[in-house]
């Protein structure tokens, strides 16, 4: 359960990621040049600005606490696997959508503490759109200038199931698992905003094959958890555990809004 502190600090993460949104937005609005990381994946000038912010924000918010983000240096095992308690950090999950100029992306803080997230904040900065809470203080959803609405998933979930996917074209093993689904209908959206998607009960379920970080995760489990969802390893079913591994990358997850529902039987063997 969430420490007492944890609900106070919303308000000030929340400003935080306002602040790298603005950054990303002043990036988006103008030509910005795409470099290449050494893992092949691109970074912009947006996602280094908001990194630079989130990072000297956190660090002068709570200076006790490390904090891993997507655009630090590598830190060594040895060291990260030492921390209980510190932030996790996407300064622009979905980067290939902001090159794309599609508006679907966001910034994505999570606390980690013993493995699990508890308290997280998605922000849409092309939306001017908030998720925020964590486990034991429920979740929200708020949009620029309003007041903020509790969030729930759709329950119970029936067919015709709605299944959110990323924009790329799905790969064989998430076409074979949308073959074993009962009636559905699919959704697209890219970066964290799908997992936003189920909490708030637009979508019943995202199964993501893959590689994925932490980095991508940590804001989003803390959300659905705070409001009964889940956020699955799919070769257990077991709730997604954070800086118990050498690397930040896992595989295969799956987001389920409806806790009670029998993804079991609904799913089948996952491929």
């Amino acid at each position: 359960m969430p420490m007492p502190d944890h609900e106070p600090l919303i308000a000030a993460v929340l400003d935080i990621a306002h602040a790298a949104g603005a950054a990303i937005r002043s990036v988006y609005r103008k030509d910005f040049a795409v470099r290449t990381k050494r893992d092949a994946s691109p970074v912009t000038d947006a996602d280094q600005a908001a990194h630079e912010i989130i990072v000297r924000r956190l660090a002068a918010l709570t200076p006790d606490l490390p904090v891993l983000s997507e655009e630090s240096d590598p830190i060594p095992w040895r060291k990260r696997r030492q921390w209980q308690r510190y932030w996790l950090v996407d300064p622009l999950d979905g980067t290939r959508e902001f090159i794309r100029r599609s508006d679907q992306f966001s910034v994505n803080i999570a606390l980690v503490e013993n493995h699990r997230p508890v308290l997280g904040v998605i922000h849409a900065p092309a939306h001017r759109l908030d998720w925020f809470g964590g486990p034991g203080i429920g979740a929200w959803r708020r949009l620029h200038g309003r007041d903020a609405l509790a969030i729930r998933p759709h329950r119970p979930v029936t067919p015709p199931f709605r299944v959110v996917l990323g924009g790329s074209t799905p790969g064989p093993r998430t076409r074979r698992l949308l073959d074993r689904l009962p009636r559905h209908e699919l959704l697209t959206m890219g970066a964290a905003i799908k997992f936003c998607m189920v909490a708030e009960g637009d979508a019943d379920i995202f199964p993501r094959y893959g590689p994925i970080s932490e980095w991508d995760l940590g804001a989003a489990q803390a959300i659905l958890e705070a409001v009964g969802g889940r956020l699955l390893h799919m070769h257990n079913l077991q709730p997604v555990q954070y800086n118990i591994r050498s690397s930040p990358t896992l595989q295969d997850v799956l987001a389920i809004g409806d806790d009670a529902g029998d993804w079991e039987n609904i799913l089948g063997p996952l491929p």
